[in-house]
């Protein structure tokens, strides 16, 4: 289990997926600043988050808490909490998505 937030893991993920860190801020609902300290483990991570992370990322939330630095505590232990985690999550980066499309299309 990593001790510490994988930055280059998170970072390689991202450009994997044609993502940057603005968009995983923007799909967890963190600023720019907040989710640099995520990623210099002065931030601690909520759930909610989490599930962002990994839908953002294309892996389960194991795979990103265990890379985030965090046990499994991290996600809801409720079904329901954890469905509605996961619902937030995706419509957090479908809204991610969509935002970085309509940039693209604004810049060209």
């Amino acid at each position: 289990m990593a001790l510490f937030f994988d930055h280059e893991w998170y970072d390689a993920r991202l450009a994997q997926r044609g993502l940057d860190r603005l968009a995983l801020a923007a799909a967890a609902g963190l600023s720019a600043g907040d989710l640099e300290l995520v990623f210099k483990d002065q931030r601690e991570i909520g759930a909610a988050e989490l599930a962002v992370f990994a839908e953002m990322l294309g892996v389960s939330r194991e795979e990103a808490a265990r890379r985030a630095g965090v046990g499994a505590h991290a996600a809801p232990a409720d079904p329901a909490a954890r469905r509605m985690a996961q619902l937030e999550a995706r419509v957090a980066a479908l809204e991610a998505q969509v935002a970085a499309l309509a940039a693209r299309f604004r810049s060209s």
